[in-house]
């Protein structure tokens, strides 16, 4: 015991009686079980929605990134499918689409969105910013070419989402580390800010790495560090950021840090004004915030 399991097929196949389902067992989908007592785990809920599907269905999606590698994915996010179903069950989510053969893999035992036909699929279904760093954080994990995701825009060129996919491609980046750090990318891009660039090394005189940054611009010599909340509860990780910042700032770096008390309007003037201050004489521009539906940019803190 300890599988999840279609409640149908295993009674009539002899491995469990119908008691010891009812008594052991409990339904996470209708006729998919895990045993009771357990919380099942997103790779349970996984398998149950594939099972669910009665084996035909293909996994995609973020629960596909997770097979893939990525990170930063909860237990409890929705299941996506691309199988012959229009009704299904709360924690599912099954789509009748197209998909061919070359953008299935397989995973654990069961048929999977490749990393390039997952990607498609976050960019397509997901809103901007969540789906870029749900793409970042499966780039991170098992890189894919951008070229193979945009032959895939062509393929399914008209279908819904493609326009969207199509124009968060370019921003995708494998060296976000987390979610997080992938918003602190996007604010500085949507503002007007030049691209920052991620994990950029910094080496001192000698040519060894004193740190590597979060992002930046190396051609001004800025960098911007995202401060989770491991820099908070890790003490020898925040004694550590303190003891390199002056060396940083002695080799001619100027970095910001980030966290999420702080407002998205000073994040970026003061970005703006350290690349100025660096020589840099572009325009900072909020109104393509404000079209994402960012309104009130001005009044947001960082979480």
């Amino acid at each position: 015991m300890g599988e999840v399991l279609i409640g149908t097929e295993a009674i009539a196949g002899g491995a469990i009686t119908r008691h010891t389902l009812q008594r052991c067992y409990r339904p996470i989908y209708p006729n998919v079980h895990v045993p009771k007592g357990r919380e099942p785990s997103l790779r349970d809920r996984t398998i149950g929605g594939w099972l669910w599907t009665r084996r035909t269905g293909i996994v995609t999606g973020t629960a596909a990134s997770a097979l893939h590698g990525a990170e930063w994915i909860d237990d409890d996010v929705a299941i996506e499918l691309i199988a012959p179903h229009n009704r299904f069950p709360r924690g599912l989510v099954v789509r009748d689409e197209r998909i061919e053969l070359d953008e299935i893999t397989c995973i654990a035992g069961i048929p999977v969105a490749t990393a390039e036909r997952t990607a498609c699929d976050l960019g397509r279904f997901l809103p901007r910013r969540q789906a870029i760093a749900r793409m970042d954080a499966l780039m991170r994990a098992r890189p894919f070419e951008i070229d193979e995701v945009v032959r895939l825009a062509q393929r399914y060129r008209g279908a819904r989402g493609v326009a969207q996919l199509k124009s968060i491609l370019p921003l995708v980046d494998g060296g976000a580390a987390s979610p997080r750090e992938t918003w602190l990318r996007l604010l500085y891009i949507d503002a007007g800010l030049p691209r920052p660039a991620t994990q950029i090394p910094i080496y001192d005189e000698w040519g060894r790495v004193v740190r590597t940054v979060d992002m930046g611009w190396e051609e001004f010599q800025v960098a911007s560090e995202y401060d989770g909340g491991q820099h908070q509860t890790d003490r020898g990780q925040y004694v550590k950021d303190l003891r390199v910042l002056p060396k940083l700032a002695q080799l001619g770096w100027d970095v910001m840090r980030v966290i999420k008390e702080d407002w998205e309007s000073e994040v970026i003037a003061r970005a703006d004004r350290a690349l100025r201050a660096r020589g840099w004489d572009g325009t900072v521009d909020d109104g393509g915030r404000r079209d994402r539906g960012e309104t009130a940019f001005q009044q947001r803190k960082c979480g």
